[in-house]
């Protein structure tokens, strides 16, 4: 939700970045914000004319009283119950304004960061960076599932006994590498000073709405039916929400914390679900970094987040590269974002298996996460990156690393947590 002082000042900027998000349905939403804004402000002007009014009788009624003049302080007493009324009124045109206004503005989407190349979907989105060399072997490799099933990995048939389409059982050596794969970004975050935590894996919608449009919350999350909860989609959610309503001391700033937790998605619409493979599933794992800090400071962790998921891939043995997300595949609270993109030697391109966004004070405004400064308080920027989600982790590793005879060699940085497995071989 953007300053709605932008608005007041330059109804232009917003129209123009609507524009550049090709959102121009809500082009008019500006000037009605704009109309009941100035509304809500008259409304306030005219309560606090009567409010004044109302404290100057309320004085004279105690001298009338006292020079035993009833009559008269008795009428004053009627003006200020018809004042009464008057601001009672305006109380009541003024919450009606706000809740309009508020309607609009969640709606309208934050100004976009003037780095942010201009594309309608992302389809248009920009490679920026490659690193590591990508690699297609001599011989074929297979699909993820059928080098898992070859392995002993996976069972979906039985989760689609237990729980349906979109669900998994790993199994053996996959499953610990899943899971090593998430130890193993789980150390290397707090080795570069973040702060580990589990968070609530369950959110209050008013959570929700703060972090996420209403859009975006429809098409993702479950709700927990009969009470104000939902599974989280992603754990920046929760560790976001953790600072509602809160006015963080400068000196504790910034705050960067890093985060496992289950992950739960309906993944509906055009996307679909795999039936055989992991690639996009109901549940999954992953490990997640937040960082709250001053709003100058925040283009600064930004570039710093997305280049430690490059090196936790790149230690991994998996190429990836930088994708720049463009203006139009931009959520609304983004001011900036990219994609982490890992090669697929089997279809000889890249996928997505992260993304590092800066939503400026977009979320700290609608969450009320402020700091004090000289001048009063002032909202803080977030921002949230993709360390490692698994299975599309897993994915990537299994392509990067699987050999002629269908084995997978354990990177390097893997094998402690592995028991110092060097590779996992099919079974016979």
């Amino acid at each position: 939700m953007i300053d709605i002082k932008i608005i007041r000042e330059n109804r232009d900027l917003v129209k123009e970045n609507i524009k550049k998000k090709f959102q121009d349905e809500k082009l008019p939403l500006v000037d009605e914000v704009y109309e009941l804004d100035i509304k809500r402000r008259d409304a306030q002007g005219k309560k606090d004319g009567f409010i004044n009014e109302q404290k100057n009788l309320s004085n004279k009624i105690g001298t009338l009283m006292k020079e035993g003049k009833k009559e008269e302080a008795n009428k004053i007493k009627e003006e200020i119950a018809g004042l009464k009324e008057k601001i009672d009124e305006l109380d009541k045109e003024q919450v009606l304004l706000e809740r309009e206004i508020k309607e609009r503005m969640m709606v309208i989407p934050q100004i976009i960061d003037s780095s942010v190349p201009i594309g309608k979907d992302d389809t248009e989105n920009v490679e920026v960076e490659r690193f590591g060399e990508p690699i297609v072997p001599s011989y074929e490799i297979p699909y993820h599932a059928d080098i898992i099933n070859r392995l002993n990995g996976m069972d979906k048939e039985a989760a689609g006994r237990t729980s349906g389409e979109g669900f998994y059982y790993l199994l053996g050596d996959i499953a610990r590498l899943h899971e090593a794969m998430i130890a193993y970004a789980r150390d290397y975050m707090i080795d570069n000073g973040f702060t580990y935590a589990i968070p609530p894996f369950m959110i209050h919608s008013d959570v929700v709405t703060g972090v996420m449009s209403f859009p975006e919350m429809e098409a993702m999350m479950y709700k927990i039916e009969g009470e104000d909860l939902y599974l989280i989609g992603t754990s920046e959610h929760s560790m976001i929400g953790k600072f509602k309503d809160q006015i963080i001391k400068r000196e504790e700033l910034p705050i960067n914390m890093t985060s496992y937790s289950p992950c739960f998605r309906k993944e509906g619409g055009s996307h679909g679900l795999e039936e055989r493979g992991l690639y996009r599933v109901h549940q999954f794992e992953k490990q997640e970094m937040i960082v709250i800090c001053e709003p100058e400071e925040s283009m600064d962790w930004y570039n710093k987040m997305w280049k430690l998921t490059v090196e936790i891939f790149r230690n991994m043995d998996i190429p990836v590269r930088q994708l720049e997300c463009c203006s139009g595949d931009l959520a609304d609270l983004k001011v900036k974002s990219c994609d982490i993109e890992a090669w697929s030697p089997r279809q000889q391109t890249y996928f997505e298996v992260g993304s590092c966004s800066n939503l400026g004070d977009a979320q700290a405004r609608r969450l009320g996460i402020r700091a004090k400064g000289e001048n009063g308080t002032y909202y803080l920027h977030t921002l949230n990156n993709t360390v490692v989600a698994t299975p599309r982790g897993l994915i990537a590793l299994l392509e990067n690393n699987y050999q002629e005879d269908g084995s997978i060699l354990i990177p390097v940085s893997l094998q402690p947590y592995m028991g110092g497995k060097k590779k996992i071989e099919p079974k016979k």
